[in-house]
């Protein structure tokens, strides 16, 4: 993998652990989902009419990516661990997505909840992915910055609601904490 990838990138230069290490965190992050990861290896991976060099690079690569998979110990399962979001719950989803958006269409920004961070995990990002094709008819029928801000926060405020995560009762300038320094 470290040859190949020296042949597509010879301008960087990354030691073989360097690069497996990104590969697995890559892997175990779940950065991409699965179709992303097989239409990059198809990207990436030259076909088997190429030049002799490539035709044998390419069963190298899948060999080292097995291996690399196998060395994390990552089991390669499609969307299944996603804590299932079917469609009931994404009905479920859309209306806490369009309550908490009409609720900060409404709301003055300073009177706006402060936002908790979130922990990263898969259930979370699937929250997300499921959000995200929702938001995209709200963003395009949005009119100036003011809605477009108020879209977004609507939908962070859904995430966290939908998520289960703790969201202050005031607005952030209601409590005013004496800072002392140290």
């Amino acid at each position: 993998m470290h040859r190949f990838f020296a042949e597509l990138e010879p301008s960087h230069s990354v030691t073989e652990q360097n690069l497996a290490d990104r590969v697995r965190y890559i892997l175990r992050s779940n950065i991409f989902g699965d179709a992303e990861l097989e239409r990059l290896q198809r990207e990436a991976v030259p076909s088997s009419d190429g030049n002799a060099t490539a035709g044998n690079a390419a069963p190298l690569i899948a060999q080292q990516i097995a291996n690399v998979d196998a060395a994390v110990n990552i089991p390669f399962v499609v969307d299944s661990d996603d804590d299932g979001i079917v469609p009931h719950e994404l009905e479920k989803m859309r209306s806490i997505l369009e309550e908490s958006m009409l609720e900060t269409r409404s709301m003055p920004l300073e009177n706006r909840p402060r936002l908790p961070r979130i922990p990263l995990s898969k259930r979370n990002r699937a929250v997300v992915r499921a959000l995200n094709p929702m938001l995209v008819t709200y963003l395009e029928t949005s009119r100036d910055l003011c809605e477009t801000d108020s879209i977004l926060f609507g939908a962070a405020l859904a995430v966290c609601r939908i998520i289960g995560a703790k969201l202050p009762m005031a607005g952030r300038a209601t409590q005013q904490g004496s800072a002392i320094p140290a």
